[in-house]
């Protein structure tokens, strides 16, 4: 009895330190859009996460057939387009985090903490919340197309479960809480959040800057106490989902024009760093739980090119569409070793089983 009572007691503390610290881990991950720098339409983005995960680029054909769950009633589809996508793999499984499709349309999953995909109705088409942002890039070409696709709520959002360290107790498993940023290259923009089983869209060109919690539309309540946003607080400058939030938007609105598209993706590198968050120890015993940035992409969605860096390599990489010659396999670079690649990695890709890519599923 005593040690069922000592077992009930650790789980009951494990799910308090989680939820303490819930708030700090949702502050994570920066997207940002630049479109009228009259060179390129870029979108930069920052994966923040406690640890180094391993990743990989991959090439993925048109002609694919998914399924959005592993089990139960699915949806269904073959791509209709190529893609480019960062593949993060967790305990061994991989799904995709962020990318481009040929047509020039992005996708950007981040954390948002108060995500909520309802109560499964059995009887509805599923889709992953890993594979949304797969589900977007191939089979839509604008943002308008995916936006209409959502509105009709063909399918139901499932949500997922992963692993989560947390300093003070180790790994535990959570339901990922993710919304998505959606960007092509006519420039246009929408931001996607499930509240309450249903989707809340935020449709303009002028929404470029998505982080975390709280929801969208209370970030761009906030973002009028600052600066050249209407009120007269200065820039803040903590790794808060909303002070990052206000810290891109003042950077990416005070940006100098470029004189060509590589100063065009310095200034966004420049932006995108400067919402990143760093390697660091907390000094505050209370709260020891950070999450840096282990990677940025940059997608510039009017050329087809699709950058990479890793927050632990000096180096840049990057892949674009032309550079596969249609190739109607799918083919992945292996990011995982950490191995100094640089420039034009297109040619490094190797053929791959598409298969590594199903829905996530940990017990």
């Amino acid at each position: 009895m005593y040690r069922r009572f000592r077992k009930i007691c650790f789980v009951l503390c494990t799910a308090a330190i989680f939820f303490f610290y819930a708030d700090d881990f949702v502050s994570a991950c920066s997207r940002v859009l630049s479109a009228d720098n009259g060179q390129a339409v870029l979108v930069g983005r920052n994966m923040d996460w406690p640890e180094n995960v391993d990743s990989a680029l991959w090439f993925l054909p048109k002609g694919i057939k998914r399924s959005g769950l592993s089990e139960g009633k699915s949806l269904a589809w073959s791509a209709k387009y190529d893609s480019l996508i960062v593949a993060s793999s967790v305990k061994g499984q991989s799904f995709a985090a962020d990318g481009i499709n040929e047509k020039g349309l992005e996708a950007n999953l981040l954390w948002l903490n108060e995500s909520d995909y309802g109560k499964r109705n059995k009887s509805r088409p599923g889709l992953s919340i890993a594979l949304l942002a797969q589900y977007v890039l191939d089979n839509y070409a604008t943002v308008e197309e995916a936006v209409e696709a959502v509105k009709k709520e063909q399918f139901q959002i499932v949500d997922v479960n992963i692993p989560m360290y947390i300093p003070t107790v180790g790994t535990t498993i959570t339901k990922a809480s993710l919304h998505l940023a959606l960007a092509d290259k006519t420039g246009d923009s929408a931001v996607i959040e499930y509240i309450n089983g249903k989707p809340v869209i935020y449709h303009d060109r002028n929404y470029t800057i998505m982080t975390n919690s709280p929801t969208f539309d209370k970030q761009q309540e906030n973002l009028k106490q600052y600066q050249c946003f209407g009120g007269d607080k200065p820039v803040p400058g903590t790794s808060q989902a909303t002070d990052r939030f206000v810290r891109a938007s003042f950077y990416l609105k005070n940006l100098p024009k470029p004189n060509n598209l590589r100063e065009a993706l310095a200034y966004m590198f420049s932006v995108t760093r400067n919402a990143s968050q760093p390697f660091i120890v907390s000094l505050d015993p209370k709260n020891p739980y950070t999450a840096a940035t282990i990677w940025r992409t940059v997608g510039d969605l009017t050329n087809g090119y699709y950058y990479y860096e890793s927050t632990i390599s000096p180096y840049l990489v990057w892949a674009n569409f032309s550079g596969f010659n249609s190739a109607t396999e799918a083919m992945k670079l292996d990011l995982s070793k950490n191995q100094d690649y640089h420039g034009d990695v297109s040619k490094l890709f190797q053929k791959a089983d598409p298969e590594e890519l199903k829905v996530p599923k940990f017990d």
